[in-house]
């Protein structure tokens, strides 16, 4: 009994690895390309999934840049855990007073096959601020990926 056991534990721990989401290929990282140059503050200019990336990890400290990650997952399942995305700040400080040294978002698993996206704007003029941008992205407690960037 105790080997038929061992082995019921061994076969959905294999389960387990078999179901887990990797990073595969090359991660693009940097600044999302636009034409627009001069930005209002709360302006969006909406993009597509696959925008070009100018890669590097320095980024302009102005309104409208956007600037993040894409990569692609392996082992994508209906119904998984999904992606926690974790952005640390140096410090942005909202109109209500409020520091904020990290933002958090959950974010559903793509459609297998499809890139994933995390990405941040300067859209308001208080979220400009200079220094280390470090984005995470995280499946339950299992970081997949990380990135630092300079906003100068």
């Amino acid at each position: 009994m105790k080997r038929i056991l061992m082995g019921m534990a061994l076969c959905a721990q294999a389960g387990l690895l078999q179901a887990e989401v990797q990073v595969v290929g090359a991660v693009e990282y940097g600044l999302f390309e636009t034409r627009h140059q001069h930005f209002e503050p709360g302006q969006r200019v909406l993009t597509r999934q696959n925008q070009r990336i100018i890669p590097g990890q320095e980024i302009p400290a102005r309104l409208g840049s956007k600037f993040g990650l894409r990569y692609q997952l392996s082992g994508k399942q209906a119904g998984e855990q999904p992606l926690t995305l974790l952005y640390l700040t140096p410090g942005v400080v909202t109109p209500d007073g409020q520091r904020h040294d990290k933002f958090v978002v959950t974010q559903a698993l793509s459609a297998a096959g499809q890139p994933d996206l995390m990405a941040f704007e300067f859209s308001e003029p208080h979220e400009v601020v200079p220094g280390e941008w470090h984005f995470m992205v995280f499946q339950g407690d299992r970081k997949l990926l990380e990135q630092r960037f300079q906003v100068r």
